[in-house]
């Protein structure tokens, strides 16, 4: 089986072969996912302002001016454009997106592990997490950014800078956030050539260093410059958005901390994070005079230091997704380390691979946040949400009668991109009928609501997910 992987992944066509249809694969599995949660706000909606306007006509509506680049958007827009307006073609977009961060993912395990059976095992290792899997299948940017990422990192660790250069160049204007990852990017690279190559601070600044950083990141300042010529600020003091920049007090600085280990811990990582742990510890000084070890590690939390840092310090909630980049890194060092440093290779691997891929499963209690698209358990939903809306439509119950709760209360046109201008209402306990599902984070008191004055009118289930309609209670 090893000669058989080692004849197949050997030559470069082979991988890319291979890849592509994975790719495609992909692709054509997930095709019909509607966009989901911010992937909304920043994709969906963006992109049908610029579709219906003028793809050049950044000036966003204030009710989703969330301040970032509309780069993901316009990228939509285009796309429609050309091919028209589609869940299809808008997974389409993605395609190439998944191949490339295929092959770049590969290319950066390989400079770790070198026997290509390995390298494959470390791939289906960080594949198996459950949020690097679901951004593989919703329509998002953060599989753009993850290519960027590893297109720049393995230019980097390769010494080829016209890769690096057009990585961070791109990276510099997905998003803000992006930005935070650009600069997490320098922040590596700096302390890998003064803590690592042992080079000293001043030969580092006197070098062109700085320049390149600086000259990729123009188009960032660019946008940086004209968003504060054109509105008066960056972040949109009346958005929804406003209130989640406010700086936070030592409580709720504590709150982000603990909210941020648990962002390691979630979804099968805790695996992997105790594993590391454990080991780090164990091996102590042998672990450190690794090189390659160190530049894992180091990657793993400097690439995310500056949005670790800013997310900590104000009240905006800290998304899984924020530290994929980081946790694709653990993962491969903790394989590194099994193969390394255990007799029991597979048992170990397959129980990492396992908790893992389990994450996808784990649903917690209603009064516990749970971010669903960032795991393959969102899956069923979309099935399930089509269906309900058919029976809606079957019943002749108007869409606009419903209450219903983010991210499911907006058109129904920035979900599935079909036309269907209605939309259901953010739910207020006034509603005669409820739209909801299992995967809408409630508050409390939405919950309560719900319990006190709804009953069942009709359930659909598959797997772990429900959609119920409510209908109020007669009194």
């Amino acid at each position: 089986m090893y000669q058989t992987i080692n004849t197949v992944f050997k030559t470069a066509n082979n991988r890319n072969v291979i890849f592509f249809l994975f790719a495609v694969f992909i692709f054509l599995f997930s095709k019909d996912f509607g966009f989901y949660h911010d992937d909304i706000t920043f994709g969906s909606k963006v992109g049908n302002h610029l579709y219906n306007t003028s793809i050049f006509n950044w000036i966003i509506p204030e009710n989703f001016d969330s301040g970032h680049p509309p780069t993901f958007g316009f990228l939509l827009a285009v796309i429609w454009k050309l091919f028209g307006k589609s869940l299809f073609v808008s997974h389409l977009l993605m395609l190439p997106f998944i191949f490339g961060f295929l092959v770049q993912l590969y290319k950066f395990i390989g400079n770790f592990v070198t026997p290509i059976y390995l390298k494959i095992l470390a791939l289906i290792l960080v594949l198996a997490d459950p949020t690097v899997s679901s951004t593989l299948v919703l329509v998002n940017m953060e599989i753009i950014s993850l290519f960027l990422f590893f297109l720049t990192i393995n230019s980097i660790l390769n010494q080829q800078k016209y890769y690096k250069y057009i990585g961070l160049f791109f990276l510099s204007f997905l998003s803000l956030r992006y930005m935070m990852l650009f600069c997490g990017i320098f922040l590596f690279e700096f302390l890998k050539i003064h803590l690592i190559d042992k080079k000293s601070i001043r030969s580092i600044l006197l070098s062109k260093f700085i320049l390149e950083y600086i000259l990729c990141f123009i188009p960032a300042i660019i946008y940086i410059l004209w968003r504060y010529n054109t509105y008066g600020y960056l972040t949109n003091p009346n958005s929804p958005w406003a209130s989640y920049g406010n700086f936070v007090d030592v409580k709720y600085f504590i709150r982000n901390c603990i909210v941020l280990v648990w962002r390691y811990l979630d979804f099968g990582r805790v695996f992997i994070m105790f594993f590391l742990l454990i080991n780090i510890w164990t091996l102590k000084r042998k672990f450190f005079e690794s090189k390659r070890y160190k530049e894992l590690l180091l990657l793993s939390i400097s690439s995310v230091f500056f949005i670790a840092l800013s997310i900590s310090l104000v009240t905006n909630t800290m998304s899984i997704r924020y530290f994929i980049v980081s946790y694709i890194c653990f993962n491969i060092l903790a394989f590194i380390l099994v193969n390394n440093h255990f007799r029991k290779k597979k048992l170990i691997y397959a129980i990492l691979l396992i908790g893992l891929f389990s994450g996808n499963f784990w649903v917690y209690p209603k009064s516990i946040s749970q971010s669903w698209h960032n795991t393959l358990g969102l899956i069923p939903y979309h099935s399930l949400r089509e269906e309900a809306i058919q029976f809606l439509n079957t019943e002749n119950i108007e869409i606009e009668s419903l209450g219903s709760f983010f991210p499911n209360y907006t058109k129904l046109d920035y979900i599935d991109l079909q036309g269907d201008e209605r939309s259901f209402n953010k739910f207020s306990g006034n509603e005669s009928l409820v739209f909801y599902s299992n995967v809408y984070n409630l508050t409390d008191k939405e919950q309560q609501l719900l319990n006190k004055k709804y009953d069942t009118l009709k359930e659909f289930n598959n797997f772990n997910i429900n959609i119920i309609i409510y209908r109020l209670k007669e009194k």
